[in-house]
């Protein structure tokens, strides 16, 4: 893999195992080229090395928000490592113990591929990691500890480091503070630094011999004092070797450098009793939603309270005047020294007076709300006393907001719904939920309850359809009269499934499908909708939407979207048509995640929760100002979103243990003779043609020959035309011969999925022939009526051995676990929709272990672009952001015919 500044862009991303990798993402922005050069061989030997690159080397670079935490939490070994005392043996090392706070880590991550893969464990697997590559680099380097850190970054030192100490001094009430330089001579047996005053290095390193200890140990201060007015007066006059007495004014402004004594290597230590750091700072405190709102959902309206507050504590009319009275600085307030920022206060105190006032006269909304608590700015429209368009209004120095007692349980619940109890849809189901089925029933019961959105996100085959089917039938025995039904809009392809799926666990739900294989041309346009209350559910699809204007005007009790990345296109027609349906509450059922892309979760979330993240421009905004945030900067949005999300993965044994394997293979085929001819014919007709066009034309240029070049490495039949098919003539052919002919003999099924229609019936023949007796075949022009019928055969009847589908018409929704061998004969070279296809099999129900061939022919592009494909997703199961297609048509010339070039010494057929 090689980068290139105007081309590639790297990322971290985490692979299902929990291995994390470089990936190759044209979203992210671009590195420094020779960072980016320099982090990829470091991960290219693997993540402790990488890591190890990036806490130790990249320390002071500005870097992208994923690599930033990353190189945080590898600086948090690399700092640990420097208390640790020297081993005089330099081929050991003595290795940091595991930090305690790697759940909180994993929490406050931000979006990346993989994300969902994070778990404390795997951060302590990556924390040895970087342990085992600092041990290999330090026995390889022959240096001593500090030495090797020195060479990493200068900004690492562990003996020599000088500490700039404030402490109080409560017996001079003019003088109340106390300032020290000191220094670290030695670390001691037990790993605790040994600090002498400064002063105490004149006499140590005196002497012409010790002069360069003298000044490696100053050099930090020197570059202090460049920026510091009053500390080079305090070298210059010599007053910085000796103890002084400070006033509150001169402990201020020492306050007010410390992030750049830090920067230039100097450890500050601040007073015992201030105990993050600082002095306590008072803070404008809101609290909303204390008291239950009048109704229920979006447009509950909760109350609102502001306090000023003191560790907690709220401050008295007099503290308070105090305060706003004093200048800025430090004062003393309850026997304690307090940071005062008399401005940031009162600005604080205005803005939260204005809510409150809002509270009083109009009420929040719970979108309001839950932005305030989650500390983002409240909405463009001016809501709740906001200027518009201002963002970041809340002072989160100065400031904070709490959920009241009545939200903050219902977050809690929301956050945490394995504490939920007592929902249970009872005999009416006719099957059994699996426990974390039960979690997600009780989860969309309350959420809708609330009158909230949900987006029910677990992976593919872990039942979203049980889990709905029973929230219908809780709803519905629950309300005790007639009420306004639900309406699911799913793909086409998914019709007969859902109506299979809800005849089968649930024959009391009355339903409706509401699409032309279902009902005359003129009951759908126009039908009774006083009669829709006689149904529990009405199902539709996305086309529908456009089509069918009722759907629409109709007020439904629950809007659920199937398959709901199909709306992460904000700017679609269907998904403008799926967010204007009204509905008491709304779900999104997706087996692919929507926290990696922030595009496609804000989409997602302005069809369930509209207004809760902002308009598109507000939310872009945002997002990209997420950076400047100094900690955790993604935490207010994943804090925002998380109660609404509920993602389970089906390689979680926590969640489901009784899957069986998955294994995954490339089926390496060679061209005929046949097929190397044409596919040189055509490599050499575009290199012809390529240069001669540009824009539109270039890219339907490039398009056509890719498909073309696919088609003949499929069979050259399917690209002339000829109506031949000799098996012969394709390498493909015979290799999917060979496989069909052990998957027979073993009286197996397999699933064959192609993206080219017009190949199937020609698989279906052929494949007849190897196994004795036909098979099945499903495209975009089987009837829908049809497809569950097929699909119904295809599981019970035994004598069937195969099921040829075309990608795109049954690449999701259908269950079809009677095949344990699923063939992807050409590829779509997109990850996520093969794994989606290939989920057709793996997925609850199947007993037997799941082997999936990909075919590749060697020496031609599918095999380099399989390569590519590697790259991207890192070797990784599952792209995790839905996949990108690599665009092939934004290569340059040279690149693109060097992709396509036909190497026959591999490609050719023997």
């Amino acid at each position: 893999m090689t980068l290139t500044a105007d081309k590639l862009k790297l990322n971290p991303a985490l692979t299902p195992s929990g291995r994390l990798v470089l990936t190759i993402d044209e979203a992210q922005e671009a590195l420094d080229l020779l960072v980016g050069e320099q982090l990829q061989r470091a991960f290219d030997q693997g993540a402790g090395q990488g890591l190890l690159q990036l806490g130790a080397v990249e320390i002071d670079r500005q870097l992208p928000p994923v690599f930033s935490y990353w190189r945080d939490f590898a600086a948090q070994f690399v700092t640990a490592l420097c208390t640790l005392p020297e081993s005089e043996d330099l081929s050991e090392s003595h290795l940091p113990d595991l930090p305690d706070d790697l759940e909180w880590r994993a929490a406050v991550a931000p979006p990346m591929r993989g994300i969902e893969y994070l778990t404390p464990e795997v951060l302590r697997r990556l924390w040895l990691e970087i342990g085992k590559a600092y041990s290999e680099d330090l026995a390889a380097s022959g240096k001593a500890k500090a030495d090797y850190l020195r060479r990493l970054n200068p900004a690492w030192h562990v003996v020599g480091r000088v500490h700039f100490n404030l402490a109080e001094n409560r017996k001079d009430d003019q003088h109340p503070f106390a300032f020290l330089a000191t220094y670290t001579d030695r670390l001691s047996n037990q790993g605790r630094a040994r600090h002498l005053p400064l002063g105490q290095a004149l006499k140590e390193y005196g002497g012409s011999r010790n002069r360069p200890k003298l000044l490696s140990l100053l050099l930090p201060m020197q570059r202090a004092a460049e920026g510091c007015i009053w500390l080079k007066e305090l070298i210059d006059s010599g007053e910085i070797f000796h103890p002084l007495r400070w006033s509150p004014a001169e402990a201020f402004r020492f306050l007010g450098e410390i992030q750049h004594f830090e920067r230039a290597g100097i450890i500050v230590r601040m007073p015992a009793k201030w105990q993050t750091g600082r002095p306590a700072r008072p803070q404008v405190t809101g609290t909303v939603g204390t008291r239950a709102p009048g109704v229920l959902g979006t447009d509950a309206l909760l109350d609102f309270r502001m306090e000023l507050t003191l560790n907690g504590e709220n401050l008295t009319r007099q503290e308070i005047d105090d305060i706003l009275a004093a200048t800025s600085g430090l004062a003393l307030i309850r026997g304690q020294w307090v940071e005062v920022d008399r401005d940031r206060l009162k600005k604080m105190m205005d803005r939260f007076r204005d809510i409150e006032q809002h509270a009083k006269q109009h009420g929040l909304s719970y979108a309001e709300a839950s932005r305030l608590i989650s500390g983002l700015p409240l909405n463009e429209k001016g809501s709740a006393g906001a200027e518009k368009g201002s963002a970041g209004e809340i002072d989160e120095q100065w400031s904070g907001i709490n959920a009241g007692a009545w939200l903050a349980e219902r977050i809690a619940a929301l956050r945490s719904p394995e504490g939920l109890a007592g929902i249970d849809p009872g005999p009416r189901l006719k099957g059994d939920l699996r426990p974390y089925q039960q979690i997600g029933l009780r989860w969309l019961y309350l959420i809708t309850q609330l009158g909230l959105g949900a987006c029910l996100a677990d992976d593919m085959g872990l039942g979203k359809t049980i889990q709905i089917i029973s929230l219908l039938l809780v709803r519905k025995g629950r309300r005790g009269g007639p009420a306004n039904p639900a309406l699911l809009v799913v793909p086409a392809s998914l019709l007969a499934n859902w109506a299979a799926e809800i005849e089968r666990f649930a024959p009391d739900l009355k339903f409706l499908i509401a699409h032309r294989s279902a009902l005359p041309a003129e009951d759908l346009k126009s039908p009774d909708l006083s009669g829709l209350s006689q149904f529990d559910l009405v199902i539709t699809t996305y086309g529908s939407l456009l089509r069918l204007p009722w759907l629409e005007k109709t007020q439904w009790d629950l809007a659920i979207l199937d398959e709901a990345q199909a709306i992460k296109n904000a700017n679609s027609g269907q998904t403008r048509a799926a967010k204007k349906l009204k509905a008491a509450s709304r779900i999104a059922l997706t087996g692919t995640p929507v926290e990696n892309r922030l595009g496609d979760l804000w989409s997602i979330f302005d069809f369930i929760n509209p207004g809760l993240l902002g308009s598109a421009r507000e939310f872009t905004g945002y997002t990209k100002n997420l950076v400047n945030r100094p900690h955790n900067p993604y935490g207010p949005l994943r804090n925002l979103v998380r109660p609404y999300i509920l993602r389970r993965l089906k390689t979680d044994r926590t969640v489901i243990s009784d899957l069986p394997a998955k294994t995954e293979v490339q089926a390496y085929c060679q061209l005929s003779r046949r097929q190397a001819v044409l596919y040189q014919e055509s490599v050499d007709q575009l290199a012809a043609q390529i240069g001669k066009t540009d824009g539109i034309r270039r890219r339907g240029l490039v398009l056509s020959f890719l498909t073309r070049l696919k088609q003949v490495c499929n069979h050259p039949s399917q690209w002339l035309g000829d109506g031949l098919w000799a098996e012969e003539d394709s390498g493909k052919w015979s290799r999917l011969r060979e496989l069909c002919e052990v998957i027979a003999s073993r009286q197996e099924k397999v699933l064959v999925f192609t993206q080219f229609r017009e190949v199937t019936d020609h698989l279906s023949g052929f494949l007849g022939e190897v196994f004795g007796r036909p098979g099945l075949v499903l495209h975009g022009g089987t009837p829908v009526a049809k497809r569950r019928a097929l699909v119904t055969r295809f599981q019970d009847d035994e004598s069937v051995p195969f099921f040829i589908i075309s990608l795109k018409a049954g690449g999701s929704g259908l269950n079809l676990t009677a095949a344990s061998h699923v063939i992807h004969f050409d590829r779509w070279w997109n990850p996520a929709v093969e794994n989606q296809a290939t989920d057709r099999a793996f997925r609850i129900g199947q007993k037997r272990n799941v082997m999936v061939h990909k075919f590749v022919c060697r020496g031609t592009v599918e095999e380099k672009i399989d390569a590519l494909i590697k790259a991207k997703s890192s070797l990784s199961k599952e792209l995790l952001e839905g996949g990108e297609e690599i665009n092939l048509t934004e290569m340059s010339d040279d690149e693109l015919i060097r992709l396509v070039s036909l190497d026959i010494n591999r490609a050719i057929k023997e």
